[in-house]
């Protein structure tokens, strides 16, 4: 009996807690297909669950010619094209800042982006490339076609075979090879840092947080590159070079009210830090590190305080 075929006579013959074990060794990698196609931890935590639910309401039509994996994945993908499809992607509504801020340099066009923690990973998996799960590529993902970002993570990042991939889309060899064609041109060439945050980085982002919790403008900006960026998602603003972004941490540090606090944590595999605005959470602040000068070429400061919950970090300080 094939490995295919012993599946499916698993997957046909188990019970509730069968099939949960079955499908469990690929939560995880479901999850963050679902984070890289939506850009949303929210989303990706439904749709994962709407990918479960249909795979157990549909295990009648796995007929084993493909692998568990493959069929899990195809369930995934459709229903994260669905959900784009009905408007899923949309950013929520920002909170308004107790300040005026600046003019920003450009608006931020992917405002419904979320941070994924390091802690939901394959703990195998934090030792590899980060070129598929940092935010840069993350963002990139979301300003493509969806029927690109899935057929790109489909092939290059999951490691399906074009023809697999091409019936899981339901579409010929020819026209995912352009679609393919079209998402590489897309995304970020470089590929991105291998394994976790190494000393260097680790270093770097330390200074970031003492010069960024004392109000240090000019020691935040020192460390930036020339053409570095800050980004608030939800909010649609970006502020890019430091004149830009030292100009938005004044008006920022102007009305706070409070004291401003970063506890370290790691989020797609970057230096990351929980934010507490007198002693409350608020929000989770990544750093996108370009190793060469070994300054820092991000900001993202994510807005969302409910964050720190699925970051692990405390309620309170």
């Amino acid at each position: 009996m094939s490995s295919a075929q012993g599946t499916r006579t698993e997957a046909h013959s188990a019970p509730d807690d069968a099939f949960g074990a079955l499908v469990e060794q690929h939560r995880r990698e479901l999850h963050l297909h679902c984070y890289r196609m939506l850009g949303s931890l929210d989303d990706a935590d439904d749709l994962l669950q709407e990918t479960l639910l249909a795979a157990w309401r549909g295990l009648a039509d796995f007929d084993g010619r493909a692998s568990l994996r493959t069929w899990l994945f195809r369930i995934a993908t459709n229903r994260c094209l669905n959900a784009i499809r009905n408007g899923r992607r949309r950013p929520p509504s920002a909170p308004v800042p107790p300040f005026e801020p600046p003019p920003p340099t450009r608006a931020y066009d992917v405002g419904w982006l979320q941070p994924y923690p390091d802690r939901l990973l394959d703990p195998a998996r934090r030792h590899e490339s980060r070129a598929d799960i940092e935010l840069a590529f993350i963002a990139a993902l979301q300003r493509l076609p969806p029927r690109q970002t899935a057929a790109v993570l489909l092939v290059d990042v999951l490691g399906f075979e074009a023809t697999e991939a091409a019936r899981m889309l339901d579409i010929g060899p020819t026209a995912l090879k352009g679609l393919m064609q079209r998402a590489r041109a897309g995304l970020p060439a470089e590929p991105g840092p291998v394994g976790p945050v190494a000393a260097r980085e680790s270093r770097l982002a330390s200074r970031f947080a003492d010069a960024f919790a004392a109000d240090d403008v000019d020691a935040v900006v020192a460390l930036l590159t020339d053409d570095a960026w800050l980004a608030m998602p939800p909010a649609p603003q970006q502020y890019v070079g430091g004149t830009a972004v030292a100009a938005f941490l004044r008006a920022s540090a102007s009305g706070r009210g409070g004291r401003l606090t970063l506890l370290p944590t790691a989020a797609n595999l970057q230096p990351a830090f929980g934010c507490y605005l007198a002693a409350a959470p608020a929000g989770v602040v990544v750093l996108t590190i370009d190793p060469e000068p070994g300054r820092i070429s991000a900001i993202t400061r994510f807005l969302d305080p409910s964050l720190h919950r699925r970051f692990g970090l405390p309620e309170t300080l």
